[in-house]
């Protein structure tokens, strides 16, 4: 249970990777509600996270934590070490941590309260989906390690909308401790999170509402900032202008310089107090508007999905049509082949035939140019640089790629260094630039927002809504799904049905 003298906070605080400022003048501190912690990415949301868990030091100011407080912490990434172990020494770790690893018993009453079989605990913890791997980390930092403070980095990440829907009630209604939550996911902060903070390059800011009017006034503070930053320069001009005339004038009558000098203090005063306005990163996140001349950009019939590795039949496809400018959200319980069914269409594509055989159960239009965006990112040359990734783009040169790069949010000092560093989500704005260089007219997304911030998935938004390209899309992002699709597509009982809307699926017990 948390105790309400729980203090967890920063001050003053700043960070440095090298010389790189990673954050700066960052002041907060959480009490006992739900809190989001939002920021583009780049911005050090998960290097705050390790300075408030004491994995990494401060260069300037000072965690604010109260004397023996305990903090659980789940990070982005389940550890890969943990995929050959038994689930319940994965758990009975948890128990370690806090002293508590004689007590083996927590661990049945955890499954009971989560609904969870008994006989989990034997399997290995990589045998588990990735969705399940997530939920009883997060269980586990939550009930086992009976936490003042509960700090989660992404924890949607490979979640399905059941898990989602899971990981809402945990955190609103069972697990009853304070939390601070990093996350991209737009509805979820709405529905699991009471505070917002927001991280930027000015500092923290602070708002006690949900992310939705959070966001909403920090715009409304940008823009009135902005008003007084301009009425500030215009008065200044103005002043400046004064200053001079009284100088000019004061070569006849010096007692005209106690005015000019008058004048001056009234500018240094305002320069003084001046207005400070945010200016976010250029990062455009921009996808090719290629078209098709034909009506239907893919045909699929009598199509056969097995699961991979295996014979064993995920789904069957009768029939479906992908038009130019269709965008499809692919929806299914987790398990039902979405992902399988993208990477099966990305393989059946091979840009060298000019025409598909017209018996083949999956027929692209000739003229489909295709790229493939794949969750795990598993294919990206972590070892090569920025700038020679890009340029492997068919007639992109170093110029054309460094052109490309700044305004994605990649300046030139950086376009040297190994992709590696980058942040997740700077990685998928990576990949979303390679993949608008090759000119694709069709997109499979296998979870296009799982890194991007908030700002990249509304670009990524507003992109494929006014451009004419064909896409195929899995998502748990139900704001994404809602605002992308004009179309809707489910794996139902091994079947893929068409149905009229996204909610007739979002509000399906089994989902919810």
């Amino acid at each position: 249970m948390a105790s309400r003298q729980a203090v967890l906070g920063m001050e003053r605080a700043s960070f440095f990777y090298g010389s790189a400022r990673v954050f700066g003048g960052v002041s907060f501190l959480l009490d006992g509600a739900r809190t989001a912690l939002v920021g583009e990415n780049g911005a050090g949301k998960s290097t705050l996270l390790k300075c408030l868990t004491g994995e990494l030091e401060l260069n300037g100011g000072q965690v604010i934590r109260s004397r023996g407080l305990r903090v659980g912490s789940v990070p982005q990434d389940v550890p890969p070490l943990l995929a050959d172990r038994p689930v319940r020494d994965v758990l009975h770790d948890a128990l370690v941590r806090v002293g508590l690893g004689d007590d083996d018993w927590r661990i049945d009453v955890l499954l009971d309260e989560i609904g969870v079989e008994q006989e989990i605990l034997d399997k290995s913890f990589g045998t588990l989906s990735g969705g399940w791997q997530r939920l009883l980390l997060i269980a586990a930092a939550a009930r086992l390690e009976e936490p003042d403070i509960l700090i989660l980095d992404e924890p949607t990440n490979h979640l399905d909308l059941a898990n989602i829907n899971t990981l809402e009630r945990w955190l609103t209604v069972e697990f009853t401790v304070p939390t601070l939550i990093v996350s991209h996911d737009r509805e979820f902060l709405d529905r699991a999170t009471e505070r917002t903070l927001f991280l930027r390059s000015d500092g923290m800011h602070a708002f006690k509402t949900r992310f939705s009017q959070a966001r909403e006034e920090l715009l409304r503070r940008d823009a009135a900032a902005a008003v007084r930053a301009r009425l500030e320069d215009k008065e200044i001009r103005r002043l400046e202008q004064a200053a001079a005339r009284y100088k000019v004038w004061a070569v006849k009558n010096p007692d005209l310089n106690k005015r000019k000098n008058a004048v001056e203090t009234r500018i240094a005063r305002i320069e003084k107090d001046r207005t400070q306005t945010y200016v976010a990163r250029e990062r455009r996140l921009e996808l090719s508007d290629g078209d098709i001349d034909a009506k239907v950009a893919l045909r699929i019939a009598g199509l056969d999905v097995t699961a991979p590795g295996s014979q064993r039949r995920l789904l069957a496809i009768d029939r479906l049509a992908i038009a130019a400018g269709d965008r499809i959200a692919l929806l299914g319980a987790n398990g039902a082949g979405k992902s399988t069914l993208l990477s099966v269409l990305a393989d059946a594509f091979d840009p060298e035939l000019e025409h598909y055989d017209g018996l083949s159960p999956v027929r692209f239009n000739p003229a489909c140019r295709l790229v493939y965006f794949d969750q795990s990112m598993r294919d990206l040359p972590l070892d090569q640089s920025i700038l020679d990734y890009v340029v492997e783009a068919p007639g992109i040169g170093e110029k054309d790629a460094i052109r490309h790069l700044a305004p994605a949010g990649f300046p030139f000092v950086k376009i040297d260094e190994p992709i590696g560093v980058l942040s997740h989500g700077e990685r998928a704005r990576l990949v979303f630039l390679k993949m608008k260089l090759l000119r694709p007219n069709m997109y499979l997304l296998d979870e296009p927002t799982n890194h991007l911030d908030i700002e990249g998935q509304e670009d990524l938004e507003e992109q494929l809504e006014q451009s004419d390209v064909s896409c195929l899309f899995v998502s748990h992002d139900r704001y994404f799904t809602r605002t992308v699709a004009n179309r809707f597509v489910e794996i139902r009982k091994g079947r893929l049905v068409e149905i009229d809307d996204a909610e007739s699926f979002f509000d399906r017990p089994e989902v919810s």
